[in-house]
């Protein structure tokens, strides 16, 4: 796994539950702004994707793209955690 790659990672597992980012946020983190296509190439061979959170990354227009156990699983797993955060947020 490349440095890039690594530092990719940990970005992804910092976006907090509920929230969405796109893979041009996730380059510009990583300090290389033009390389959304790459992040998008690592997420996509992501071997852990219950564990790095790459369902949270989408296409800067907000559009799903792809995911690596398929879209609708994407969008499942990002509506859901829109409703574990929302009652996360409720809990006082």
């Amino acid at each position: 796994m490349t440095l890039f790659a690594k530092k990719v990672y940990k970005i992804v597992l910092n976006i907090p539950i509920g929230e969405v980012r796109s893979y041009k946020w996730v380059a510009q983190m990583c300090g290389r702004p033009k390389a959304f296509r790459a992040v998008g190439t690592i997420l996509k061979n992501n071997p852990y994707p219950l564990i790095i959170p790459c369902h949270r990354v989408v296409k800067s227009n907000n559009e799903l793209g792809g995911y690596v156990l398929g879209v609708k699983q994407k969008k499942l797993f990002l509506d859901l955690e829109k409703e574990i955060a929302a009652c996360l947020a409720n809990r006082d």
